[in-house]
């Protein structure tokens, strides 16, 4: 059982080194989805989803140990705007996923915080 806890703040830990990098991609994707669209914006996005999937994969395997305590995700929201996401992406609708991007980055922060206040 403590090498599993061991493991979950390892993953934790890697979380937070590459979080703030997800964010500032994530914030340049909303930009290029709302109408300044470049050539490799679709490589780009998805390079984010897989980035957004690791992250999402390691907080699925984590939650007992983010939650540990107090509550510090939400677990049912962050999924609504990730299936929202998906839906856009799956249209492939430029409007709709910029704006479902815009409202997963809070969420992606707050994984981000969570993170790190487990980690200390």
């Amino acid at each position: 059982m403590e090498d599993n806890r061991e493991e979950q703040r390892e993953a934790l830990e890697t979380l937070v080194e590459f979080n703030g990098r997800l964010l500032k991609n994530m914030n340049i994707a909303v930009k290029e989805l709302s109408g300044a669209r470049l050539d490799d914006t679709n490589n780009f996005l998805k390079s984010i989803i897989d980035a957004m999937n690791w992250e999402i994969a390691v907080m699925n395997g984590t939650m007992e140990l983010l939650n540990e305590g107090e509550k510090r995700i939400d677990k049912d929201s962050f999924n609504r705007k990730v299936v929202t996401f998906g839906e856009a992406v799956n249209a492939k609708d430029d409007a709709g996923m910029a704006n479902a991007l815009k409202a997963l980055v809070p969420e992606f922060e707050n994984l981000g915080n969570a993170a790190e206040a487990v980690v200390g």
